[in-house]
């Protein structure tokens, strides 16, 4: 199939691979220490401060690098089902907004294989499967959105491993450090390796201020489990692994793939530069304010403004997986 090549994203000079190894390991050490000491806090605070902001740089990043992808009339019904799907966070308490969120969430990855597969068994096969998958999400909705909360934290695992195509040494160390952090750090965490340092009682007052520590928890673990110590250990997980997500897109992608913030550049010259920045810092600061004032009112409103950038990577990974994209004949 034939596709247009991919900006290349090799890293500056002076970033080995063993100092990206060495930084990430360090950085992962202290996002789980203070994931298990204040992992309510970790979650509320880190939102508020750099929730807006990831959510620019990542867009940003997914623009540059796989612009040959996101194009023509592919870009354009992602873009109307993802606004479909902001509007229905806007109004979380109507009791079709959950349902259409599920079904246009799952119209995006719909629009993804059948935009990446180009062979109809294939196509058929990922369709009756997202199909199935559906009817489950549809049933059990509260089980769907706690697996999506997560599942968005493990997706920066895909678009380092792509990174890494790029270096010319070291591929394999730096890879095998991201599914360290990614996979084997969560997975230590729920078998309660843990346990003895989680410090879940130490911002009690953060979690009240989020609506209650059961409300905090029904956000990240599934409603069987609120009473068992895995709620808290998924608190936990999903503390740190957001942490990683916003090292990933605010340090590590604007500094280390700097070809693909140059192709947004050329495409998006309003936002060159610092400009970026800066709608991102701006964004966080509104945003912090109205955490202040109505913690409720501002986490609807961020995530229905997060919606674009957490639907709109699931179709470019699936393309990519696929073998691609589209081809310059269908854009």
């Amino acid at each position: 199939m034939a596709t247009e090549a991919l900006p290349s994203a090799r890293p500056v000079p002076h970033a080995t691979p063993g100092t990206l190894v060495a930084v990430f390991g360090v950085v992962a050490t202290v996002a789980l220490v203070t994931a298990l000491r204040l992992p309510a806090t970790v979650t509320v605070v880190g939102l508020a401060m750099f929730g807006i902001l990831h959510n620019v740089l990542e867009l940003r990043y997914v623009s540059g690098r796989f612009g040959a992808i996101l194009t023509g009339r592919f870009l354009g019904l992602l873009l109307v089902l993802i606004t479909g799907i902001m509007l229905c966070r806007l109004v979380p308490m109507l009791s079709w907004s959950a349902p259409a969120e599920i079904l246009l969430g799952y119209l995006v990855l719909a629009v993804g294989c059948w935009w990446g597969l180009r062979r109809p068994l294939p196509r058929a096969a990922a369709l009756a499967a997202l199909g199935c998958a559906a009817v489950g999400s549809l049933t059990f909705p509260a089980y769907h959105f706690v697996f999506l909360a997560h599942l968005h934290n493990l997706v920066p695992l895909f678009f380092l491993w792509e990174w890494a195509r790029d270096l010319e040494r070291g591929r394999a160390a730096f890879r095998a450090t991201q599914l360290a952090w990614v996979l084997l750090v969560p997975a230590l965490i729920l078998a309660g390796t843990f346990d003895p340092w989680i410090g879940g009682d130490r911002d009690g007052a953060v979690a009240a201020f989020a609506g209650g520590g059961e409300r905090l928890l029904s956000a990240y673990a599934p409603p069987a489990w609120l009473d068992t110590a895995l709620a808290l250990r998924l608190l936990v997980v999903f503390a740190f692994l957001q942490t990683m997500h916003y090292v990933v897109w605010v340090w590590f992608m604007p500094r280390h793939a700097r070809a693909a913030t140059e192709c947004f550049e050329r495409r998006a010259g309003a936002l060159r530069g610092r400009r970026a920045w800066l709608l991102g810092a701006a964004g966080a600061a509104l945003l912090a304010v109205l955490f202040a004032s109505d913690y409720a009112g501002g986490k609807t409103l961020y995530g229905a403004v997060a919606s674009y950038h957490a639907y709109l990577e699931f179709p470019v990974l699936l393309a990519l997986l696929a073998g691609g994209g589209p081809t310059k004949e269908q854009t």
